[in-house]
C-alpha cells in the first residue's frame, strides 16, 4: 500500500494522520512527517507505548531520539492502541527511507475524533514546515 502524504493530516508537532474505517470503528493510522525526519537526523531510539493503552489528543504517546536530540511523539487524536509498528525501533534507517508506508508508528481506535479539527491539511503543513526550516 502507498500512502499518499498529501491526503494526510498533520500535527503542528508533525506527526501525520491516516484515518479509515474498519468493521465500523474509525481507526487512525500515525507516524512522523519526512519534515520531522530530517530535523531531527540520525534516529538513534524510538520508544513506543504498549497495545491497550488509551491517550488523549495532544498526549504523549512515546519519544524518538537522534544524536541531536530526543522528541516527543504527541497523539493527534484521542484513542486506544491497537497496533505498535513492532519493527521500527529495529529499523529506524526504514522510517528515513519511507516515513508514511514503512515509517507508520501505531493505529488507534478512535474514541474521539474532535482533535482532527486541528490538524492540517498538507498545504497548510507544508506552510508551517517553510516557515519554520
Amino acid at each position: 500500500m502507498s500512502r499518499d502524504k498529501s491526503k494526510l493530516l498533520y500535527a503542528e508537532t508533525h506527526e501525520w494522520v491516516d484515518m479509515s474505517e474498519e468493521g465500523g470503528q474509525k481507526i487512525a493510522t500515525i507516524g512522523i512527517s519526512d519534515f520531522a525526519i530530517e530535523q531531527l537526523n540520525d534516529l538513534v531510539y524510538m520508544d513506543l507505548p504498549e497495545v491497550g493503552k488509551t491517550f488523549d489528543a495532544g498526549e504523549e504517546f512515546g519519544e524518538v531520539e537522534s544524536v541531536k536530540a530526543v522528541s516527543p511523539l504527541y497523539c493527534p487524536v484521542a484513542g486506544e492502541v491497537i497496533e505498535v509498528h513492532e519493527g521500527l525501533p529495529d529499523n529506524l534507517d526504514g522510517l528515513n527511507d519511507d516515513p508514511y508506508d514503512f515509517g507508520w508508528v501505531i493505529k488507534l481506535k478512535v474514541t474521539d475524533d474532535a482533535g482532527l479539527g486541528s490538524l492540517m491539511d498538507y498545504p497548510a503543513y507544508q506552510k508551517q514546515c517553510s516557515e519554520s526550516a
